[in-house]
């Protein structure tokens, strides 16, 4: 008992209770939705220290997105996708993107309603702008590194690489209801996510790739 509430005590501890309390709030209910009482309930903290450690409901949420992308960059980073040939890397990359959609939902809808309030939240975020520019440095490099070994095409610019790479697998999951609906297959049966993987693997190579590089891909 005495371990418990000294843990509960802890300042670390609690800023990490408040924040996955808030990230699963949030990622329910949208900004809007999720009440304080929720969060601090969720936390096992009360709301006095909420507000000292991260402000008030609007900073908390600028935290938890921050979060949130911030552990996607970490886990791209991860990746050490200089270390692989660049088709390799970025076969990679596109599987690495959809497995963590699928695995990280609440990541989705935690973007989808920042989206709805035009990211005001992380506008002007010191850490946004260093964690992305970062990737974006990154997928320079490995399309570079593509052009140069004359697999890939040349000038390729790696922030639309990245969108294309996304918004394969992102509006395919954000629409999965409706989708499954209106084509009348389940989108979420195992399968039917291969075959999804597979398609935007061969999407994004023939975006970027050479027709030299393909011809060899598909033979």
């Amino acid at each position: 008992m005495a371990t418990r509430e000294k843990k509960l005590r802890n300042p670390d501890d609690t800023k990490r209770r408040i924040l996955a309390a808030a990230k699963a709030e949030f990622a329910k209910k949208g900004l809007g939705g999720a009440r304080v009482d929720d969060i601090a309930a969720r936390a096992k903290a009360n709301k006095r220290m909420m507000y000292h450690y991260f402000g008030n409901k609007d900073d908390l949420f600028a935290h938890v997105v921050e979060d949130a992308y911030g552990e996607f960059r970490e886990r791209e980073a991860a990746l050490e996708l200089d270390s692989l040939d660049p088709v390799a890397a970025i076969k990679a990359l596109i599987a690495f993107i959809w497995k963590y959609f699928l695995d990280n939902p609440e990541f989705i809808t935690l973007v989808n309603s920042e989206n709805l309030h035009k990211a005001r939240h992380i506008k002007k975020s010191e850490r946004m702008q260093k964690m992305n520019r970062s990737f974006v440095a990154r997928m320079q490099n490995l399309l570079e590194r593509g052009a140069q070994s004359g697999v890939f095409r040349k000038n390729l610019d790696p922030v639309q690489v990245n969108i294309s790479i996304a918004a394969v697998g992102y509006y395919y999951l954000t629409n999965r209801f409706t989708g499954s609906i209106v084509f009348e297959r389940d989108l979420m049966a195992e399968e039917a996510l291969a075959r999804r993987l597979e398609f935007n693997t061969r999407t994004i190579l023939r975006m970027i790739c050479t027709p030299q590089t393909l011809e060899r891909i598909d033979a």
